[in-house]
């Protein structure tokens, strides 16, 4: 039985994302989550309360996944200036991933206070894993500079979800351009 609702809970969340990369939040409703799944709308009320405790759930799954994947990708890097661009590269490289647009939905919603201190925190995950780099480079704030930097990111994960005429390659090489050499060309 516990195995059947572990089931159901994953197949909700999975449905969820689908939703969200697809439609953003205006899409993830409980009728949609149960058409999704072929599960009653009551049963989906069962497993989540609310749509922003399917967010918050989201969140707590999917953003540690995230934040590793990054995490892993600054572990290959040698020197300061590759854990940067490792850092900026693998986040532009997730933005088509279904995980990546349905955090990116998420964070551009309406939310209740609790979700939202949760993506804050995954958020703050993963700015901690910079500011060790830019400390390294030199930066006399690397806190304020990781923050910035997650601004560049965040404006180059826009712009491919846009399909802006660049592409997403030429995007991604600007952004760590602009990261390691700020706007001098």
């Amino acid at each position: 039985m516990a195995e059947h609702r572990t089931m159901q809970r994953a197949a909700l969340l999975d449905a969820a994302r689908a939703l969200l990369s697809e439609g953003g939040t205006e899409a993830l409703t409980f009728p949609a989550l149960a058409e999704r799944t072929g599960l009653a709308r009551s049963s989906v009320y069962e497993y989540f309360r609310s749509r922003a405790a399917v967010v918050e759930e989201l969140c707590s799954v999917d953003f540690p996944l995230w934040a590793a994947d990054v995490e892993a990708a600054m572990q290959q890097a040698a020197g300061p200036e590759d854990k940067v661009a490792a850092y900026v590269r693998r986040q532009l490289e997730l933005v088509g991933d279904q995980r990546h647009r349905a955090v990116v939905a998420i964070s551009a919603s309406e939310l209740d206070a609790g979700a939202r201190e949760k993506i804050r925190a995954a958020h703050g995950g993963l700015i901690a894993m910079i500011v060790e780099a830019l400390g390294e480079l030199g930066h006399t704030q690397p806190r304020l500079a990781a923050l910035l930097l997650q601004g560049v990111v965040d404006a180059a994960v826009r712009r491919i979800e846009l399909g802006a005429a660049e592409g997403p390659a030429a995007i991604t090489d600007a952004a760590v351009g602009m990261a390691l050499r700020g706007v001098v060309g």
